[in-house]
């Protein structure tokens, strides 16, 4: 009886995407995914996540924008006020940096309340510098930020992404799934989504 030696072949990574990428939905949940290698696992959950993302609505309830959530805030909230955006006075003025007021009004269209403070300080040559600060109530910070990123710096952050993309070989594209060049921006929803849950039940306050 003759010797067997069991023959490992490498894992065609590209193969196995486009394959799972030509499977129809019903096909791809047909898949056992604890009879895939660690690899194969990988590439099929990158392929359900993108479907999943890529889903669309199950009606228009479902991605309608969230109403306001009413916070009392005090009259004195600048007692406890957070910093939420700064820059520099234009040069030869104290008039606050057009990005300053644009600040300003992107968190009052939101209805969040803020303030625009000047400060004086010195630089390392000592030369006198005005900066104006963008306050808004401390409990409010996380959700002034993120009004900021949404209404202001996402969208240069878009265009330079897509100059980014637009450099790169086909063969470099393909390395620059969302999920993975971003997987700490991923990781960081996960964590604060999940710590929002586990608050919510500890307080029994999950529906």
């Amino acid at each position: 009886m003759g010797s067997r030696y069991l023959i490992t072949m490498p894992l065609d990574a590209e193969f196995l995407r486009q394959h799972y990428a030509a499977m129809s939905d019903e096909e791809l949940e047909s898949v056992n995914r604890t009879d895939l290698v660690e690899a194969a696992r990988q590439i099929y959950d990158e392929e359900v996540a993108a479907r999943v993302s890529a889903a669309p609505p199950a009606d228009e309830e479902a991605v309608a924008p969230a109403e306001p959530i009413a916070i009392d805030i005090p009259d004195n909230w600048l007692e406890d006020s957070a910093e939420a955006y700064s820059s520099y006075a234009r040069p030869g003025t104290t008039d606050p940096s057009e990005g300053s007021v644009d600040a300003r009004n992107a968190l009052e269209a939101d209805g969040i309340p803020c303030e625009l403070e000047l400060v004086e300080e010195t630089d390392e040559t000592q030369q006198l510098r005005h900066r104006w600060r963008v306050l808004v109530p401390g409990k409010l910070i996380h959700r002034a930020t993120s009004v900021l990123d949404r209404d202001i710096f996402n969208a240069d952050f878009e265009a330079d992404w897509r100059t980014h993309l637009e450099l790169l070989t086909d063969e470099e594209l393909r390395l620059m799934e969302p999920q993975y060049a971003f997987c700490g921006l991923y990781d960081r929803l996960d964590r604060v989504t999940q710590a929002y849950s586990e608050e919510l039940e500890r307080r029994g306050l999950a529906g």
